[in-house]
């Protein structure tokens, strides 16, 4: 199978379209009609350009409100499609997408269809172009791909075949398994794209919420296993309308696309194996068992503080890389690194976003696999100089530059810390406030780049996403979902900002693009961690009293206990099912990071999504009271 773009979905005009597509390794292209249109040079020239750039047109398209027009229309109708006919020649390329009729004008009737496309196969034959049928799901008669079907059966015309699409075949809840009795031949072309639920007119939502598979919550996999059942080996491409993708960096989004239609075929390849799908080949997606460390870059005054800052939180320094300026700081099952190394990448890190988190490392059971499947997957691979007694870790480009290292059990790489780093003096003072492990990392971004790392992680490793939820900042609304794996062990909650004002957005400006802006750590008591970091001299975010009072007003709270949250700054939640949520914030460190201090209950599996307001609110004024400008 090859794989195709259709030029609507990605920003720019015909040449960036084209140069972004080509890049990102797709075999063809479908030419939107508007995007010719606009684009000054000949249609000879511009199918030279596509093929200048490595690619094919797969497809040209729409042709509209073709079939069952009254006469005059029906004759212009047939004038209308040899001016395509001519157009395409020109472009040098063999297949139309008709799409089904919406005029108001149209008449019914599935025999009258099939006779205007007999009709329209025959001119067509006399250029060597194919036409493809397409159901609108809006269609004003013709709106599910079964009755696209029997028009095209019933126009039984070697130029005459179907154009299947997800959207329209997914948003009206038609069962994808019908495709599998359609002949693999008499498909001409597939389109793709996914999107999220949402209940609004079918026509709106298709032209301003398709997203790329795997993205949304159609079951494009269902719908690609049909279409692989029928024999089908010509093209795959997505066919996008997305407002965010428009607007978005094409390359980006062409990127994006093309790792998308690599890892849906991956999939379906794993659940028919006996189906015959051209896809490289690549390991299964990787098991995260959580994570292995969070590396801080800073310089040395800072990694001082840092140092200063993990201490008060229960962390001990036990251990000094061999040769520079890296230390780990540990508690419970959990080691952050600080790296205050001069000629390093954490170093350069550091130039650009000033002290942050710059690399992440992952427990997986196979990190050379790991590495594997992100490169087919297009991410792009990390090296850097390995010195003397050090191990060589597999690595990623994350997101905001950062960087994803894989530990795994099975080499060397589960005794990098033994090999590359050696004793601190006092390491064996229990100074242990109760943290077990980390729960959670929050990454935020602009949200235009959510999807981009949603699919990022989704593909590559075995997780899921959960709803995305609403974060309501003062200053206006932060999009947030998680990312985890079944055991809960791994968990990432990706947070979009959409201006500057809110607290995400003004982290992002801050630190240049970096992204994770919280770690949240895990305990088996959280007052028992409080009263520990209390005696430690650490002051947790002060929480309005207003939201203790409205707590008892929405759960009915034994006083006591009411009054154990209020005074030591937890905010707490609880699920349907009785599952009860705690937290407890630092104050906010540099350009709004914070660490978080969560406890679960009751099989808990959320992320406290209702207190993040307050929360926010509670950093906003902490922020002030520094003297920091207002976000």
């Amino acid at each position: 199978m090859k794989t195709a773009i259709a030029t609507v979905s990605i920003s720019g005009d015909l040449a960036e379209k084209l140069a972004a597509i080509s890049a990102a390794g797709f075999d063809g292209v479908e030419i939107f009609e508007n995007d010719f249109l606009a684009f000054d040079a000949s249609p000879k020239a511009v199918g030279q350009m596509v093929r200048d750039h490595g690619l094919e047109i797969s497809l040209f398209q729409p042709f509209r409100d073709f079939e069952g027009m009254p006469e005059p229309q029906r004759r212009r109708a047939f004038e209308r499609a040899k001016r395509k006919f001519d157009l395409m020649s020109e472009l040098g390329t063999d297949l139309v997408l008709i799409c089904s009729n919406v005029s108001p004008l149209a008449l019914g009737g599935i025999d009258r269809a099939a006779d205007d496309l007999a009709e329209l196969g025959d001119l067509a034959k006399t250029y060597g172009i194919r036409l493809g049928y397409e159901a609108l799901a809006w269609g004003r008669y013709i709106n599910d791909h079964r009755d696209a079907w029997e028009i095209v059966r019933r126009a039984d015309h070697s130029q005459v075949g179907l154009i299947l699409d997800t959207f329209h075949t997914l948003s009206r809840k038609i069962d994808p398994e019908s495709i599998r009795s359609i002949p693999g031949d008499k498909i001409f072309f597939v389109q793709l794209a996914d999107a999220p639920l949402i209940d609004m007119d079918l026509l709106y939502w298709s032209r301003h919420f398709r997203n790329m598979p795997g993205e949304g919550d159609l079951d494009v996999t269902g719908f690609m296993r049909a279409i692989a059942a029928t024999g089908y080996d010509g093209v795959i491409s997505l066919e996008i309308f997305n407002d965010q993708f428009r607007s978005g960096s094409a390359r980006s989004i062409a990127q994006d696309g093309h790792r998308s239609l690599v890892h849906l075929m991956d999939q379906v390849r794993r659940v028919e194996p006996d189906i015959r799908i051209s896809v490289p080949e690549m390991p299964e997606r990787v098991d995260v068992g959580g994570i292995e460390f969070v590396e801080f870059a800073a310089n040395a005054t800072e990694a001082e503080g840092l140092g200063a800052m993990l201490a008060t939180l229960g962390f001990r320094k036990t251990k000094r890389h061999i040769s520079k300026a890296v230390d780990l700081w540990t508690q419970g099952d959990i080691n952050i690194v600080v790296n205050s190394e001069p000629s390093s990448f954490a170093h350069a890190s550091y130039v650009m976003h000033g002290a942050n988190v710059c690399d992440i490392g992952l427990k997986v059971a196979d990190a050379k696999a790991t590495v594997e499947r992100a490169k087919a997957l297009g991410a792009e691979l990390f090296e850097q100089p390995v010195g003397p007694g050090e191990t060589k870790i597999p690595a990623i480009r994350g997101i905001g530059g950062g960087v994803i290292h894989f530990i795994d059990g099975s080499s060397e790489l589960s005794r990098v810390w033994d090999l590359e780093f050696k004793a601190s003096a006092g390491m064996d003072d229990d100074t242990s406030v109760g943290l077990t492990r980390i729960d959670h990392i929050a990454e935020t971004m602009a949200y235009e780049e959510m999807l981009t790392w949603l699919l990022f992680y989704t593909s590559i490793f075995h997780t899921k996403k959960t709803p995305m939820v609403d974060v309501i900042d003062p200053a206006g609304l932060v999009r947030s979902q998680a990312i985890e794996n079944p055991e809960g062990s791994f968990r990432i909650t990706l947070n979009g900002a959409e201006n500057r004002r809110t607290l995400a957005g003004r982290f992002i400006e801050e630190s240049f693009g970096s992204s994770v802006q919280h770690i949240a750590f895990e305990t088996a008591d959280i007052f028992e961690t409080a009263a520990k970091l209390a005696r430690n001299g650490v002051r947790p975010l002060v929480i309005s009293p207003n939201y203790y009072d409205d707590l008892d007003a929405r759960f009915g709270l034994d006083e006591a206990f009411l009054e154990r949250l209020k005074s030591f700054g937890v905010l707490y939640g609880r699920d349907e099912a009785g599952g009860e949520y705690f937290q407890l914030y630092s104050p906010t460190y540099g350009d709004a990071f914070f660490f978080e201090i969560v406890e679960r209950r009751g099989g808990y599996n959320g992320y406290g999504a209702a207190n993040a307001q307050f929360r926010i609110a509670a950093q906003k004024r902490h922020l002030r009271a520094k003297g920091m400008p207002k976000a």
